[in-house]
């Protein structure tokens, strides 16, 4: 196994968040969330700061499908930013994984630590990022699974 590690980013609206594996990617952990400012330049800017002190092999998008799996508008608007990625880190693997939950799920377990309101805001979107990395894992150990029986 290689030491290269996996990037997952939940891409918002207002806020991006970013998590990231270990270097065996086993666990994932929040690394930041950034403040978009309405500019995708802000958040490709602050990933070629990141992609300098990690070696990533593959960054993982969560892709925001309505609940029967349709296309949201949401989704057509992470699509450009994926294709900006494809073409900014062409030598990186960039991958989608289904998104439809986090958000749900990131504010439960918020809920369940008792974070403040105010705190919430600025970590929901890592949190979010961390599902949606620990599910494409989950997805690959699943993979690895099927074709070793």
């Amino acid at each position: 196994m290689s030491n290269k590690r996996i990037l997952g980013i939940d891409y918002g609206d207002a806020r991006v968040g970013i998590a990231i594996t270990d270097p065996l990617n086993i666990t994932v952990q929040g690394l930041e969330t950034i403040e978009r400012k309405n500019s995708d330049k802000v958040v490709l800017k602050r990933l070629d700061e990141i992609l300098k002190v990690y070696d990533i092999q593959t960054i993982v998008v969560g892709m925001p499908l309505n609940m029967n799996g349709t296309k949201s508008e949401r989704a057509e608007i992470t699509e450009k930013f994926i294709h900006k990625l494809k073409c900014k880190y062409n030598t990186i693997k960039i991958e989608t994984m289904d998104e439809r939950l986090t958000t749900i799920e990131a504010h439960k377990t918020m809920n369940f630590l008792d974070i403040n309101k105010n705190r919430k805001k600025s970590i929901v979107d890592t949190i979010s990022a961390e599902y949606i990395l620990e599910a494409y894992i989950n997805k690959l150990k699943n993979m690895l699974q099927k074709s070793d029986k």
